[in-house]
């Protein structure tokens, strides 16, 4: 496979660190945005906050997420990263596929659950057991999420574990002396 050249690669490491930092941006304002729940005035309040938090998620969660995936996947296509060389890349790539599903199945459906329920019932739906549950479930688990994003972020930058099945010679020069 012909790997792409160093203004490719610049090109790509740009397009994945601007999707990156879109993802967790975004995921940072909604979990602030979450946090406006408990003052609010009004009902339209209440559903402008949603419909707010729902935009995020359609329209630049999703896209964000998408676009680290597949910038990912040609780096390991591309260049001479691969797919399975590095601990880090194979850890980064559960994270990023764990975080699109659990955002698909579950993040998603509580966001969109919320913006339907507080459409509907407004500042009623305060008192909406199945609201408040998953306005509780969407606070912990995206927070945890954001965490993660995070976590693979700076997996990047320090590119932890070495090379796999070869011993880090590094190590190996430190444990020889000792």
């Amino acid at each position: 496979m012909k790997q792409i050249g160093l203004t490719g690669k610049a090109w790509l490491k740009g397009f994945h660190i601007f999707f990156a930092c879109l993802w967790i941006g975004a995921a940072l304002s909604m979990i602030l945005l979450s946090f406006f729940r408990g003052q609010l005035a009004n009902g339209d309040e209440l559903w402008a906050v949603n419909a707010s938090i729902k935009m995020i998620d359609d329209f630049i969660i999703i896209p964000s997420a998408m676009g680290c995936l597949i910038t990912g996947i040609l780096f390991s296509w591309l260049t001479n990263w691969g797919f399975f060389k590095f601990p880090w890349i194979i850890v980064k790539y559960v994270i990023t596929v764990g975080a699109i599903l659990f955002g698909t199945f579950y993040l998603g459906t509580w966001v969109n659950g919320m913006e339907a329920i507080s459409k509907v019932e407004r500042l009623a739906a305060l008192q909406n057991s199945t609201y408040l549950q998953y306005a509780k479930l969407n606070l912990y688990f995206g927070s945890f999420q954001a965490f993660t994003l995070i976590v693979a972020a700076f997996l990047s930058v320090f590119k932890p574990w070495g090379k796999r099945g070869k011993i880090n010679k590094k190590h190996n020069i430190k444990a020889s002396s000792t």
